[in-house]
């Protein structure tokens, strides 16, 4: 099973990067940006000129940093450039002499960003040794009986594969070539398997370690250990909510998923199925339960989870192929994913420092708060004014994008209202993995239907793009049922890093 796992393109590489590279835009797109993108310049430009407020001017930058990702501009590069020009409006040319002698060292010179290449690292080892593969055959084939029992293994498989790796997009390739041939040969309707497929990656970017919960506790100035302990329980929660939805469907509905697996499976190749997830699950527990306890810092954690995957990886690399060259060639693409995904990441935090202080010298944020307390919004009604905005972000955005972006902007709104910053942590992180699969535009579902358009996939069937939307609609539903629960119900989220300070 291992084998069919596509290791062709890293989280980083191509057009729909989760680092922050820029997509490609069609025609229309490009040509209706760059005129966008040139009137906010001019305006930025102008900004003294034209006597323009300086909270105008700090929302031209984010309007022009969006519009340049739009556009195919990388996501840090595009904050950067408009910020600067913000910064030139706001301050003059010695604000932009100060922020560029700053901007290469003070973003990423922090401890807590050194566990950003351990937790890459650490996926990356898992993925490219085999063993996420290993996990999807294990869960298969103890869950496979009940209704949609594949569906219910890839959405888990998937939360063992995201663990650690930061790439939601990277994960879909991964799964959806092993899980979506696998359900279409059993007999599973298109719209089952390619929307559990794109629901996968979204588990384990909440169920620590999660690399996207660590940029934000850098950003958002929260500690990294209580923040990864706040998303066990709301993970654990979306993937019950994930598994619900399946086997309800395909109990009332019995033609999406045939009961039971295309052939039996012994209680022995069951036991010993396990083996290959084994692995997963102690480097997860190392992780989890070093920082609950108080073993380990979350930096500590980082490492031995790395390590611990480098020789679990390693042994089940050599012990399914036996070939040093193999092994090889294992480390050394799991090192040049980890450099290539760590300094695109820190290409962003470069973007959002500079961006943040265009929102310090602007006021924007203030000004936003204010409007906020006087508008009458409270914490439930500002939260649920976000979701539909990341719903909304999250239909052209990819997750550490939309997330870097709006962090500064909204920290101080969120505090003036009594928003606990490490459930909005949580809740923005699951909010822009949901925003990556809701139709009609979300990213995920147009990638999952590139996924199963190919004919070794799909297996000679074809899978339109209704069927994927119809299919990902379900589990947009099911992630906001359970939004709306941590939103109403905020201990949800908060309960378990209490306990792991009180063990600590």
């Amino acid at each position: 099973m291992s084998s069919a796992v596509d290791t062709s393109r890293t989280p980083s590489q191509g057009s729909d990067s989760p680092y922050g590279a820029g997509r490609r835009a069609s025609t229309g797109v490009l040509f209706g940006g760059l005129g966008l993108a040139a009137a906010a310049v001019v305006l930025l430009l102008m900004a003294d000129t034209l006597g323009l407020p300086k909270q105008a001017v700090g929302t031209l930058v984010i309007v022009l940093s969006i519009v340049l990702f739009l556009v195919g501009i990388p996501v840090g590069i595009a904050m950067l450039g408009a910020s600067l020009l913000g910064l030139l409006s706001l301050g003059g040319p010695r604000v932009i002499r100060s922020t560029l002698e700053a901007v290469g060292y003070d973003p990423t010179a922090s401890w807590s960003y050194s566990v950003i290449p351990m937790f890459i690292l650490m996926g990356t080892l898992l993925w490219k040794s085999g063993l996420t593969a290993s996990a999807f055959e294990a869960t298969r084939n103890w869950i496979g009986w009940v209704p949609g029992g594949l569906a219910v293994a890839t959405n888990f498989a998937g939360a063992g594969l995201a663990a650690g790796s930061g790439s939601t997009i990277g994960i879909t390739y991964a799964v959806g070539r092993v899980a979506i041939p696998e359900m279409l040969r059993s007999g599973y309707k298109p719209s089952l398997a390619t929307g559990a497929v794109a629901a996968a990656g979204t588990l384990g970017q909440i169920i620590p370690p999660s690399l996207l919960l660590v940029v934000y506790a850098g950003a958002a100035g929260v500690a990294v250990g209580p923040q990864l302990l706040a998303g066990v329980v709301p993970g654990i929660l979306l993937a019950v909510a994930f598994a619900v939805v399946v086997v309800v469907r395909a109990s009332i509905n019995k033609s999406l998923a045939p009961r039971g697996l295309s052939r039996p499976v012994t209680w022995g190749e069951r036991w010993r199925s396990l083996v290959g997830i084994l692995p997963i699950v102690a480097v997860v527990l190392i992780v989890v339960g070093g920082i609950f306890f108080g073993i380990f810092t979350a930096t500590e954690a980082g490492v031995f989870g790395a390590l611990a995957a480098l020789v679990t990886g390693v042994w089940h690399k050599f012990r399914t192929e036996r070939s040093w060259r193999a092994l090889w060639t294992m480390f050394r693409e799991s090192v040049m994913v980890t450099l290539v995904g760590t300094a695109s990441i820190f290409l962003l935090l470069v973007g959002v420092y500079a961006l943040t202080r265009v929102v310090a010298l602007s006021q924007i944020a203030n000004a936003l708060a204010k409007w906020i307390v006087g508008f009458g919004l409270g914490r439930v009604e500002l939260l649920l004014v976000l979701v539909v905005l990341y719903l909304i972000l999250g239909m052209f955005m990819d997750t550490l994008s939309m997330m870097l972006l709006t962090i500064p902007v909204l920290l101080v709104p969120l505090q003036a209202v009594g928003v606990d910053l490490l459930f909005f942590g949580v809740f923005l992180v699951i909010m822009a993995e949901v925003g990556l699969m809701t139709p009609p535009l979300g990213i995920l579902s147009f990638i999952v239907h590139r996924i199963a358009s190919d004919p070794t996939v799909n297996l000679g069937q074809r899978v339109s793009l209704g069927e994927v939307f119809r299919g990902t609609v379900w589990f947009v539903a099911a992630a906001l049922a359970v939004v709306a629960l941590l939103i109403f119900v905020p201990d949800v989220v908060t309960w378990l890093p209490s306990l792991g300070t009180s063990a600590g």
